[in-house]
C-alpha cells in the first residue's frame, strides 16, 4: 500500500480508542516498526497527536475524536453534483455554523427554506448527505447534498 493508505489505515485503527503496540501496527500494515514511527510523526505534523505509552505494555493511543475517511469508498461510487455545496457544508461543520438552505423535495417540484445546524457528512445510499438539526422541524434530519439548491453560511451555533 502507499504511504497515504498506510497512514489512513493507522488512523483508522487508532481511532477505535484501543492501544496498539508498534509491533501490532507494523504487522497489520505490513511495514517495519521504523515506518510506524515515521507515520506517527507525519500524523502529528498534520495536528493529530498520538499519545505514546512507554514500557513493555506500551503503545500508541489516539485520545481525540477524528473522522477517518472510510477506505471502502471510491470516488466513482459516490455521486456529488455540486462540490461547492459539499465543501460549504464541510466548512460549516468544522466552524460550527448554521446554514440557510433551499432544499428540493424528493420529486424536485417543491422547495423548502430551512435553517440547519450541520453535524456530520454521511452516506445516504450512494449519495452524500448531511446530518443536521432542522430549526423548522425542530429535530435531527438527514439532507441529501444533491437536493440543496442554495446554501448560505450563517452565525455560529453551540452544541
Amino acid at each position: 500500500m502507499s504511504k497515504i493508505s498506510n497512514v489512513l489505515s493507522m488512523l483508522e485503527y487508532l481511532s477505535s480508542g484501543k492501544k496498539y503496540s508498534i509491533a501490532e501496527l507494523s504487522e497489520k500494515l505490513e511495514v517495519t516498526p521504523r515506518m510506524i514511527r515515521v507515520y506517527k510523526d507525519e500524523i502529528e505534523k498534520a495536528g493529530i497527536y498520538i499519545d505514546t505509552i512507554k514500557g513493555p505494555y506500551g503503545g500508541y493511543v489516539l485520545n481525540q475524536n477524528i473522522n477517518v475517511p472510510k477506505r471502502f469508498i471510491t470516488p466513482n461510487e459516490i455521486n456529488v453534483k455540486n462540490k461547492e455545496i459539499f465543501n460549504l457544508i464541510n466548512r460549516a461543520i468544522k466552524e460550527k455554523r448554521k446554514c440557510f438552505i433551499e432544499y428540493y423535495s424528493k420529486d424536485e417540484k417543491n422547495i423548502t427554506k430551512r435553517t440547519i445546524h450541520p453535524y456530520d457528512l454521511i452516506l445516504l445510499g450512494q449519495e452524500w448527505g448531511v446530518a443536521a438539526y432542522c430549526e423548522k422541524k425542530q429535530e435531527i434530519r438527514h439532507f441529501y447534498i444533491n437536493r440543496i439548491k442554495t446554501i448560505k453560511l450563517l452565525g455560529i451555533f453551540y452544541n
